[in-house]
Formats: C-alpha cells, sequence, structure tokens
C-alpha cells in the first residue's frame, strides 16, 4: 500500500506543475500579468471587457424572481462563515505553536482576484466576492484541520472515503498498531517544516 501512495503522491506532484504550466499559459493567452497579488490586463483587453459587461438593470430583469428571493438565504450563511473563519483562525493561533505545527497561511487560500474583471457588474463581482471567500475558506480549514489530524490521528480509514485531503495518503494503515506506533512521531515532525513544501503555489 505505501508503494502504491508514493506513486499516488508522485503524480499529485507531477499533475500540480502540469497545472501551473496551464495557468502561465492561460496568462499569456488572456493577456494579464499578475503584479503583487493584482492581476493586470493589457489597455486594448481591458477595453474588450467593458464593452461586453451587462449592465445591472439588464442583469436583474433576467433574473427568475424565485432566483432574487432566494438572494438573503445564500448571503445569510456569510455569518456562520465569518464565525467559523473567527473560531478556526484563533485555534490555530493559540494551539498551533503549541503543537509545533506550521500555521496554515491565509491568503494561501483565499484570493478575492475577480474584481479586476471588467466584464463583471458591481452585483456579478459581489456574488464573485461571496463565493471566493466561502470556498476559499473552506479549503483554508480544510487544511488546518488536515494538519490537526496528522498531528492527533494519522490513521486511514477501513473505507475509500471521496475528497479525502492530500496528507492523507501519507497517513498509517487502517489496522497497523506497528506502524501507527512508530510513524506517529515522524508525521507530526514533518508539520514543524510542513509549510514551505506542502503550500498551494501561487
Amino acid at each position: 500500500m505505501s508503494a502504491l501512495a508514493d506513486r499516488l503522491k508522485q503524480t499529485l506532484v507531477e499533475l500540480d506543475q502540469e497545472l501551473d504550466r496551464a495557468i502561465a499559459e492561460q496568462a499569456r493567452a488572456f493577456r494579464y500579468e499578475v503584479k503583487r497579488r493584482k492581476v493586470v490586463f493589457q489597455r486594448e483587453v481591458r477595453a474588450r471587457h467593458l464593452a461586453a459587461r451587462v449592465r445591472l438593470g439588464t442583469f436583474l430583469k433576467a433574473a427568475r424572481p424565485m432566483v432574487i428571493l432566494t438572494a438573503p438565504v445564500i448571503y445569510g450563511l456569510v455569518v456562520p462563515f465569518l464565525l467559523l473563519d473567527l473560531c478556526v483562525t484563533v485555534y490555530q493561533t493559540l494551539c498551533f505553536p503549541v503543537y509545533r505545527i506550521d500555521k496554515v497561511r491565509r491568503g494561501d487560500y483565499i484570493a478575492f482576484d475577480h474584481r479586476h474583471l471588467a466584464y463583471l457588474n458591481a452585483l456579478q463581482k459581489l456574488n464573485c466576492l461571496y463565493c471566493s471567500y466561502c470556498n476559499g475558506l473552506i479549503s483554508y480549514i480544510r487544511e488546518i484541520a488536515a494538519r490537526t489530524e496528522q498531528y492527533w490521528c494519522p490513521i486511514k480509514h477501513a473505507t475509500r472515503l471521496k475528497g479525502s485531503h492530500e496528507r492523507y495518503p501519507d497517513f498509517v494503515d487502517f489496522g497497523d498498531a506497528e506502524g501507527f506506533q512508530t510513524r506517529s512521531s515522524d508525521l507530526r515532525r514533518a508539520l514543524r517544516a510542513d509549510g514551505l513544501s506542502r503550500r498551494p503555489k501561487r
């Protein structure tokens, strides 16, 4: 099983590198650069984007009434998301130094770059801001939870789960009592300098 896990991890590394190359190629194709986390389009591209933007009034007229009526339900969720963000951030701020775990950087998971897209109207940008925050927050929390699990309970499950985090293949196989006793300390130590090796690329 460990040999298979190693091959899968290497495949993930290669796919990650391929994705970086694809993103760089996309930036060249759509003629933009990222400078200090700000996206800058070439002037003529931005002019085309502005011309493609749907006016807010037109956008709202095209929306179905029930879609508009459910908007408060969606946006109401921002309150528990903010509370969860606060609680998890306080948790890692207080506990990770005690556990000697490298802290997770929010900026590696939450990006608000859709505001640079001139073809979005104000409401579309607000929607993008909301989705970018919520989905980025989930990824940020997932990494904090994954590091916590690696520290306290790095054991795989007996059944295959969908969407396991990227640390999961390193965990000890289910039922391997000796492996758990011998490898737990190594997995904990790996968290101390883990941030640079596991940090998502920008």
